[in-house]
């Protein structure tokens, strides 16, 4: 079944082709400086009655037009032994429809599953290969952890894209707080896209809800002392006191319940960005507040 998290997985390279370039250096594919690209039909069915379509389907055209190509695009969240088939089909369909040659990548949120689908998958029957099928890969093992704001502000597709590659590990929280910071600097219309865009991307994890209450703080006008900024404050402190505990948590440090309240009690910014930064190193709780006790 396709769920949400699956769509916005692959649909970011179809709004934002912009990612195409920084994800073709991590592939170490060239790709050329200046290229345009189209978003085609994903349908590759051929006779009505078997349906097969590739999650997004992108014609990358450079200047010289012989040299474009196609890449098909599939999120890809478990392994699949029927997959094998169906890539080599697409990639087939693709070149003889279009013209050009095709590439296929696929998108995993685990690193297991992007292991697996990096193959290669030989089919033919036993003794002679006749077909072999090597997909491009994406996932946690090669997609960079972006937390650093700056870096993130530089390039919110691909911040985004490594928040949605990285939602279960570890680093989760350091990268969702680099992308808001980041997304504080930006017009309203990008914030609204890579929020939701995230938050669909995310799925049932916990980097989701943590998400959620970073994303709580929206523009207003600070400083004024008004009640509304006085409640979105405390939305942002509840959430990065949240995300101290869940790095905590995922980092298997001892977590008191008398400091587990003191972390989620506490409506001081800088604090909790001070706790946030030790959370990520720290190996008893006693180094979280060795300044505050």
């Amino acid at each position: 079944m396709v769920t949400a998290n699956h769509e916005a997985s692959h649909r970011i390279f179809q709004e934002r082709p912009e990612l195409l370039a920084p994800v073709f250096r991590i592939l170490g594919v060239p790709l050329p400086e200046e290229v345009s690209v189209e978003v085609l039909s994903p349908d590759a069915t051929e006779i009505r009655p078997l349906e097969r379509r590739v999650d997004s389907v992108l014609r990358i055209q450079p200047r010289d037009s012989s040299k474009s190509f196609l890449l098909a695009i599939e999120a890809q969240g478990r392994r699949d032994s029927d997959k094998a088939v169906s890539w080599a089909y697409y990639l087939a369909f693709l070149k003889a429809k279009y013209g050009h040659p095709a590439l296929l990548l696929v998108v995993c949120q685990d690193k297991a599953t992007a292991e697996w689908a990096a193959g290669p998958f030989k089919l033919g029957p036993e003794g002679w290969k006749a077909l072999s099928v090597h997909p491009l890969v994406l996932g946690p093992g090669n997609v960079p952890p972006i937390i650093d704001e700056e870096e993130a502000a530089q390039n919110l597709a691909m911040a985004t894209f490594s928040a949605m590659t990285h939602g279960r590990d570890q680093d989760a929280p350091a990268i969702l707080d680099a992308l808001a910071r980041a997304l504080g600097t930006v017009d309203e219309e990008s914030v609204a896209y890579y929020s939701e865009l995230l938050e669909i991307g995310l799925g049932e994890t916990p980097a989701r809800e943590t998400w959620r209450n970073l994303m709580t703080i929206r523009t207003y006008f600070p400083g004024r002392g008004t009640l509304i900024e006085e409640t979105l404050l405390k939305g942002e402190a509840k959430g990065r006191a949240q995300m101290v505990v869940h790095v905590l948590d995922t980092r298997e440090v001892s977590v008191p319940d008398a400091a587990r309240e003191r972390i989620t009690s506490c409506t001081d910014l800088p604090t909790l960005e001070r706790w946030m930064d030790r959370a990520l190193t720290v190996s008893t709780i006693d180094e979280l507040f060795v300044e505050e006790s």
